[in-house]
C-alpha cells in the first residue's frame, strides 16, 4: 500500500537523467528510491539523500520489490539487452503489483524512427529503425505498454533526443581541444538539455495520459558543426578545422558512427501542446549559455 500523504518515486538507473529527475522530484518533498550498479556508486547516492540498491541487470535487492509496491511514479533509464528489458524481465510482475494510480515512465530514444531523408517525424511515424539496437528499443517500448495494458497502469514512453548538461556537453571537448567540426550535408541533430528532460517528465506526471508518447527534444534540429562553431565563439576559442564526415567515419567507434546515419527532424509540438512545457532551453544557444560558467555535480 502506498503510505497516504507521502509521495514516492522509484527509478530504475540514477545516472545522467535518471539522477537529475530524482533530485528534482527530492527538493519537491518526494521520496525517492532507485537502482545503481555498484556499492561506490550506492555510497554516493546515499550521500545525496537518496535510498539506492544495487540491480546490476541480471540481479538486485530483495528490499526493490518492496518499494516498488510502494511507489506512486517509477521511472525506468535502463536500455534493453539482447535479452529484451532487464527491468521488466526482472520486475514486472511487481510493477504489475503497484497501484493502478501508478505513473509509469519509460526512456527511449528518436532512434526509434530510423531515417526520413531529413524529413519531419513527430509521435504518430512509423518506426524505421534497421540498427539492432533501435529494434530493441522498439521492442521495449512495446513491453511497457504491454505491461500497462493488462495491469491498468498508466505507462508512457519519452523518446530522448541527443542528451546534453553540466558535464556532458561539447564545451568540455572544446576546453580540451579534442572537439571536431564535422561537414556532413543536410544531416541536422535534434538534443535535449536534462533540464528539460526533467520537467517533461513531471509535467507527464501532472497530467497522466495512458499510453501516450513524447519526443523530448529542443526547437531547432542543427547541423554538428553548428553547435561546435556557436560553443567557440562564446568561449573565445579557435575553430577547429571543419572535416568532411566520409574522411573520419572509419576513426569513429560503431555506434558513434550509426548516429550519422539516419536523418531526420524530430518535432516536439506534443511536449508543448499537451504538456504545456515551456523549454527552459529552446535551443542549443541557451543551453550552452547556460553552461558556460556551471560546475558538475554527480554524474555516470
Amino acid at each position: 500500500m502506498v503510505e497516504s500523504g507521502v509521495r514516492r518515486l522509484f527509478v530504475f538507473g540514477l545516472g545522467y537523467v535518471g539522477l537529475a529527475f530524482a533530485l528534482a522530484l527530492k527538493t519537491a518533498g518526494w521520496k525517492v528510491a532507485g537502482t545503481c550498479r555498484s556499492q561506490a556508486r550506492k555510497l554516493a547516492l546515499l550521500e545525496l539523500g537518496l535510498e539506492p540498491f544495487v540491480f546490476d541487470g541480471e540481479s538486485g535487492e530483495s528490499e526493490i520489490r518492496r518499494r516498488l509496491v510502494s511507489s506512486n511514479a517509477i521511472l525506468s533509464a535502463v536500455p534493453p539487452g539482447d535479452a529484451g528489458d532487464p527491468v521488466l524481465i526482472r520486475y514486472g510482475m511487481d510493477i504489475r503489483n503497484t497501484s493502478n494510480s501508478c505513473w509509469l515512465g519509460y526512456l527511449s530514444t528518436t532512434g526509434v524512427y530510423g531515417d526520413w531523408g531529413g524529413g519531419e517525424v513527430d509521435e504518430t511515424a512509423r518506426l524505421r529503425a534497421t540498427s539492432d539496437r533501435g529494434i530493441r528499443r522498439i521492442a521495449a517500448e512495446n513491453s511497457w505498454f504491454e505491461l500497462a495494458g493488462k495491469s491498468g497502469l498508466q505507462s508512457h514512453v519519452f523518446r530522448l533526443a541527443g542528451i546534453y548538461g553540466p558535464g556532458r556537453n561539447v564545451l568540455d571537448k572544446i576546453r580540451a581541444g579534442t572537439a571536431q567540426r564535422i561537414s556532413k550535408p543536410g544531416h541536422v541533430f535534434s538534443r535535449i538539455h536534462v533540464a528539460d528532460i526533467v520537467s517533461v517528465l513531471h509535467a507527464s506526471i501532472l497530467q497522466p495520459r495512458t499510453g501516450a508518447v513524447y519526443n523530448v527534444c529542443d526547437n531547432e534540429p542543427c547541423s554538428q558543426d553548428q553547435v561546435v562553431a556557436y560553443g567557440c565563439e562564446i568561449l573565445g576559442e579557435t575553430l577547429p578545422p571543419l572535416v568532411r564526415f566520409e574522411d573520419i567515419a572509419g576513426d569513429m567507434s560503431a555506434m558513434a558512427r550509426s548516429f550519422w546515419f539516419d536523418r531526420r527532424r524530430v518535432s516536439n509540438r506534443l511536449i508543448r501542446d499537451e504538456l504545456k512545457v515551456d523549454l527552459q532551453f529552446p535551443t542549443y544557444r541557451e543551453g550552452l549559455q547556460s553552461l558556460v560558467s556551471e560546475t558538475t555535480g554527480v554524474t555516470t
